[in-house]
């Protein structure tokens, strides 16, 4: 059902408001249970994934690469200058969509089928969230465990980042952050703990479990010492001596990512 809108204010618009406010953005978003899809690959992957779509804010000219999709939704068609009014910035990929969010599996859920997960502790960058779910969709990973301050995987900035690899991988929150590596532990992962300190064990060199879950932690802090101590074992990714002595000693967190996944793959 198309709509045209021609005032940025419109009530109607309500759910595309201000998007660079993160605050507003994680308060409205919690409260309407939804989140935000920008761009037609991404809304076709957050269809497909089975998201219901609440409604579409788009221009003309991208009504017909999407109308195979939309089927009965509501769309909400405005000018360019309107859609950016709204949006608070140029949306270059010409529709958003508001979808309404499903319910998180439990932990339980999300381990059972995995052989491989990567467990975020604390990263509150969702570009950097987006980025980890994009590295371990493509890398294999079985699943992504979540602490609970860890940013929101449906956060629209990190949904585009990972061009819509959150829809694609499974992924839970834990309840409690101090005993979290205990269900890990219960459902047979061994725990690695990715750390830029070069005198543990590389993770090219480990010795890999059935079952393995990778801990990361935030750009910067990294891991929590409680969860460097809980690990079952500490890795880096060894870097080149040059490097070393030209003091680049470590990676941000989605290029270690990416080169760890990779690793935890070799006997799977």
């Amino acid at each position: 059902m198309l709509e045209y809108v021609t005032d940025a204010a419109d009530p109607r618009l309500a759910d595309y408001t201000r998007l660079r406010d993160v605050e507003l953005r994680k308060s409205l978003e919690a409260e309407r249970g939804l989140f935000l899809a920008e761009g037609e690959k991404v809304i076709r992957r957050a269809i497909a994934a089975g998201y219901p779509i609440r409604s579409v804010l788009t221009t003309r000219r991208w009504l017909q690469p999407l109308a195979d999709v939309l089927g009965d939704a509501t769309v909400y068609v405005v000018s360019d200058e309107i859609m950016s009014g709204v949006a608070g910035f140029e949306i270059h990929r010409g529709a958003l969509a508001s979808m309404a969010r499903l319910p998180l599996p439990a932990l339980g859920t999300v381990l059972a089928p995995a052989a491989r997960v990567v467990v975020l502790e604390d990263i509150v960058d969702h570009a950097n969230v987006g980025a980890i779910f994009r590295c371990a969709a493509a890398l294999g990973v079985g699943g992504v465990v979540l602490s609970p301050r860890c940013a929101d995987p449906l956060y629209r900035r990190a949904v585009k980042v990972s061009m819509g690899a959150v829809f694609s991988i499974p992924y839970a929150r834990m309840d409690n952050w101090y005993t979290g590596l205990d269900e890990l532990r219960a459902a047979g992962f061994q725990t690695l703990a990715l750390t830029p300190d070069q005198s543990v064990t590389p993770i090219d060199t480990v010795k890999l479990g059935d079952r393995v879950a990778l801990l990361l932690g935030a750009e910067g802090d990294g891991l929590s010492s409680r969860w460097l101590h809980e690990a079952d074992e500490a890795v880096c990714i060894a870097m080149s001596p040059s490097a070393m002595a030209a003091g680049v000693d470590s990676l941000n967190v989605v290029a270690a990512a990416a080169i760890a996944c990779h690793g935890l793959m070799r006997t799977v």
